[in-house]
């Protein structure tokens, strides 16, 4: 009876999205952060123009994170500090847009790129997901930063977060961006998780969910699946988590290294 009903509210208070909204998110894999890892030419680091520029020479769709800088403005990085892909150490947020552009990415990977950079170094060729992150209520200057930079964009994007704020923010301020909530379930599947996951669906109205490879198989994924919304998986890094995409998701992000 409370999976029922909880699944008749999931219709009711996060409607899913028209197909042809959301059928870009079908069709290819997802580097994730691109493809990145040691190659013939060195190290291609994680979220750098090499890694990007990788995955759009096999096709492939590239997944990023986005951080704000001390402004908001939107720089793709995945840590909240420096040290570990950087040369530089310390908070990213605490620093201004300018002072982050001068920072070097460790193994001769170029400097930290602006999203607006990304988009232009995409430019279409392939779809993009970029996550969000953030960590507590204030997602607004982030979310404007992340908005300005699609705007004129032509190409497929889509963004994500774990904070359903992320979501409701755009639904609210950019409703023609697509948007998903990112999940795990991971030391949440106790009663209060399940109530948890559901009341962020409600909060982000997401029009797909990026979900942990490792909750499969998920009831509240196949539920969501089942009424239209699409279910990307991360992080694929396995033949045998590639089978379980395959049988419980849309499309896999991936993490192998290149060959």
């Amino acid at each position: 009876m409370l999976l029922s009903l909880s699944s008749q509210l999931d219709s009711l208070l996060a409607p899913a999205p028209e197909p042809a909204r959301v059928a870009f998110l079908k069709g290819q894999p997802y580097a994730h952060r691109g493809l990145h890892g040691a190659s013939e030419n060195g190290t291609v680091l994680e979220n750098s123009p090499a890694a990007f520029e990788a995955a759009i020479k096999l096709g492939h769709g590239i997944e990023c994170d986005v951080q704000a800088a001390e402004d908001g403005t939107a720089f793709v990085f995945h840590d909240f500090e420096l040290d570990r892909l950087t040369t530089q150490q310390g908070n990213i947020a605490h620093l201004r847009a300018s002072d982050i552009d001068q920072i070097d990415l460790k193994d001769g990977n170029g400097k930290i790129p602006r999203l607006r950079a990304t988009l232009a170094q995409v430019a279409g060729q392939v779809p993009i997901l970029i996550e969000v992150k953030s960590h507590n209520m204030r997602v607004g200057p982030l979310c404007l930063s992340v908005r300005r930079a699609l705007e004129g964009y032509t190409g497929k994007a889509a963004v994500m977060s774990f904070n359903p704020l992320v979501g409701a923010w755009f639904r609210k301020n950019a409703n023609h961006i697509v948007r998903g909530l990112v999940v795990t379930e991971e030391g949440s599947k106790n009663l209060r998780g399940r109530l948890a996951r559901h009341r962020n669906l409600w909060a982000a109205k997401p029009d797909f969910l990026a979900y942990d490879i490792r909750d499969f198989p998920s009831k509240f994924a196949a539920s969501n699946r089942a009424r239209g919304l699409p279910i990307v998986t991360w992080t694929v890094r396995t033949a045998a988590q590639e089978k379980i995409a395959a049988v419980h998701a849309d499309e896999p992000v991936y993490e192998m290294p290149q060959s």
